[in-house]
């Protein structure tokens, strides 16, 4: 099994589509750090020999920033946003979307579970 950046790529897939578990390599990542180890994508991960693989590795270790570094990074812009008030950083300070969603409904995975609030009583038709 490789494991590469901490993550054991599955061994029955294409190179290409395991290296996109790394967090941080997306296709395009994938399809580049292959090029620049000279492996063929579609090769399975269980026919790469271990030269193969510690070349993808110092490939992803060089040129890319993924897992930890690329998590706590993110982390850190957030931490910025909110530190300095902006719009963004407010909204995620109160845990709300960021980006121009709507919220009179929906955005339900940024605001949990619906917490029922005491609606007016209905005042009674007048005729």
């Amino acid at each position: 099994m490789a494991r590469i950046a901490g993550i054991d790529l599955p061994k029955n897939k294409k190179v290409y589509y395991a290296l996109q578990y790394i967090y941080g390599v997306g296709k395009t990542n994938a399809l580049e750090i292959l090029n620049k180890a000279n492996i063929d994508p579609t090769r399975k991960v269980s026919s790469l020999n271990e030269d193969e693989v510690g070349t993808i590795r110092s490939v992803i270790q060089t040129d890319f920033k993924v897992e930890g570094a690329l998590r706590s990074e993110v982390q850190q812009n957030i931490k910025r946003l909110m530190d300095i008030g902006t719009y963004r950083g407010l909204r995620h300070r109160r845990g709300l979307p960021a980006r121009g969603q709507r919220t009179r409904t929906n955005s339900r995975t940024r605001k949990g579970k619906r917490k029922t609030v005491a609606g007016k009583k209905k005042a009674a038709a007048k005729k």
